[in-house]
């Protein structure tokens, strides 16, 4: 009956209107909950040290004995990598990320791709923002604002709490298509937080 209820609850966590993702600091590395708006774990993520390619992988919860989806580079070097969003249960693409060259000198931004490799939206952070978070002493502290296109239609705002040590971000599905897979776009703002945090 447990693995039952589990493929229930899978089977409708990724289908939400409204995640939230909180970051807390450790001696060595950064973890990453994914929680409902009501503040259930939904995923945990551990940033790896020391690796040649990015290789993020979600659980269930710090327990880490459920692995439910991962986040692969397939290529070396992230200043151009391109990773693909990969279902743990079934080995299934169900989405890619490019991260983009405005990354290096403007503002965070991400491509959103389909299990193709094509194309269909992006997200960016708010260029002012980004701009002061880059280059000016301590502009990491600035909250972070995130906009996420679809077909070049904005459809929704990604934004961060302010705090001085961690990290919060509310993310608002509510306004996106029901074929994107929530995955691909909580995977964006995972690699965010653990790939462009450590450029800053």
């Amino acid at each position: 009956m447990a693995s039952i209820r589990w493929w229930k609850l899978q089977g409708n966590i990724w289908t939400q209107n409204q995640y939230r993702i909180k970051k807390k600091v450790l001696a060595l590395t950064n973890v990453y909950w994914i929680e409902d708006w009501n503040g259930t774990v939904l995923g945990f993520s551990k940033q790896k040290m020391l690796k040649i390619k990015e290789d993020i992988r979600i659980w269930s919860d710090d327990s880490m004995g459920k692995e439910l989806f991962r986040i692969q580079q397939e290529n070396i070097g992230n200043d151009w990598g391109t990773f693909a969003i990969i279902d743990s249960d079934t080995g299934t693409v169900v989405g890619k990320l490019r991260r983009s060259y405005a990354s290096n000198f403007v503002h965070d931004e991400y491509h959103l791709l389909d299990a193709n490799g094509q194309q269909f939206g992006r997200v960016a952070e708010e260029t002012s923002r980004g701009l002061v978070r880059k280059f000016v002493p301590f502009g990491g502290l600035v909250p972070e604002q995130v906009c996420v296109e679809i077909n070049g239609q904005k459809i929704c705002q990604i934004k961060q709490q302010f705090k001085v040590v961690g990290d919060t971000w509310e993310v608002d599905c509510s306004q996106m298509p029901v074929y994107l897979d929530r995955r691909v776009l909580l995977a964006s703002m995972l690699m965010m937080g653990m790939v462009e945090r450590q450029k800053k």
